[in-house]
């Protein structure tokens, strides 16, 4: 089977975000990209990466705004389906209305203008934790979603896959673990400052492991999956080549943070695995009750080893990352620094 080229016209959903801006930037040379944005506020920085951009407001949960997002996309568009929350600002059950609802609306409008591929980025969480620290997910884990955002994610996948089979549309689901580099929020940059300063803790001996993935890499990713002959119907796991232990990463971050000319103070410390346990039965509680808290949610995942296997997608997308974490930490934190965030 021959790969696809890339198609001419793509819209990009989320494309305010994190991954969307990186994504955003990669696709500026193609003939139409048509982005979803939620506020005003994040039109013009898209609007300045080309003028193929064009940028639509609203929310993916309106079936108006998915009725204008799709307006007019010809049947050899790709749509790339970004837009999730991953830390609701209170509330469990906007992560089901965004990332369940939302998913399902754009999917149906894309499924209408026939577009030629709908690629939909999920995550590590539908999958939990690994069972052993030396075990990776691949292709045919099943799933066992860590929380509620775990259990949105997999209702969406869940969407897209009967899509899919159903004859549909053309879709591919891609999975992302923890990523970094440009483009970061504001809780990036607070994770560099206590990482800086070693207030951001090692759980455990800190030999637990994760797969990560540089954001470049995961564009990288995300393009050889729309025009792969093996991409439909299928997930594939996107992440750099080999998970790291906690330890490492964090070493690494203080390392890349001294590169850039930043003083790194003191030394990391240690806290009892036993407090990662505490955390993630506080976070089951306060998930129970519809409330959600980041930093506990945060803590209560850092005792876990979450590791995926990228052989699949090297093997069969041609995803070949690139960019090694040293050198992702600093871009990452170049960029904030070019536009004066404090680390």
């Amino acid at each position: 089977m021959t790969d696809l080229a890339p198609s001419d016209t793509v819209v990009v959903t989320g494309a305010a975000g994190w991954l969307g801006q990186n994504l955003v930037r990669a696709l500026g040379d193609r003939g139409r990209v048509r982005c979803l944005v939620a506020s005003r506020d994040e039109v013009s920085p898209l609007e300045l990466v080309s003028p193929s951009v064009e940028v639509v407001v609203g929310d993916v949960r309106d079936p108006a705004t998915a009725d204008r997002l799709l307006d007019g996309i010809g049947g050899d568009a790709t749509v790339f389906h970004a837009a999730a929350i991953i830390h609701p600002a209170r509330k469990v059950r906007d992560l089901f209305d965004v990332n369940v609802g939302g998913t399902q609306l754009v999917l149906d409008r894309a499924r209408r203008a026939g577009v030629r591929r709908f690629v939909h980025v999920s995550s590590n969480s539908p999958f939990g934790a690994n069972p052993t620290p030396v075990d990776r997910f691949d292709e045919r884990s099943p799933y066992n979603p860590y929380m509620a955002y775990g259990r949105s994610k997999v209702e969406a996948e869940g969407i897209v896959r009967r899509s899919h089979e159903r004859g549909d549309v053309s879709a591919v689901i891609v999975r992302p673990p923890w990523f970094y580099g440009p483009f970061q929020p504001e809780r990036q940059s607070q994770w560099f400052r206590a990482v800086r300063t070693a207030r951001f803790p090692v759980v455990g001996d800190g030999s637990q492991r994760r797969s990560m993935v540089y954001a470049g890499n995961l564009v990288h990713g995300l393009l050889r999956a729309e025009v792969a002959a093996a991409a439909p119907g299928r997930a594939w796991w996107i992440a750099d080549p080999e998970p790291y232990e906690l330890r490492e990463i964090l070493e690494t971050v203080r390392a890349a943070l001294s590169a850039e000319g930043l003083e790194v103070s003191g030394s990391l410390r240690s806290v009892p695995r036993l407090v990662g346990v505490v955390a993630e039965k506080v976070d089951g509680l306060l998930q129970s009750r519809g409330l959600y808290q980041q930093a506990v949610h945060v803590l209560g995942e850092l005792k876990d080893t979450i590791a995926c296997d990228v052989t699949a997608a090297q093997r069969e997308l041609g995803y070949a990352p690139a960019t090694t974490l040293l050198d992702g930490m600093r871009a990452s934190i170049r960029w904030g620094l070019e536009r004066g965030m404090q680390f």
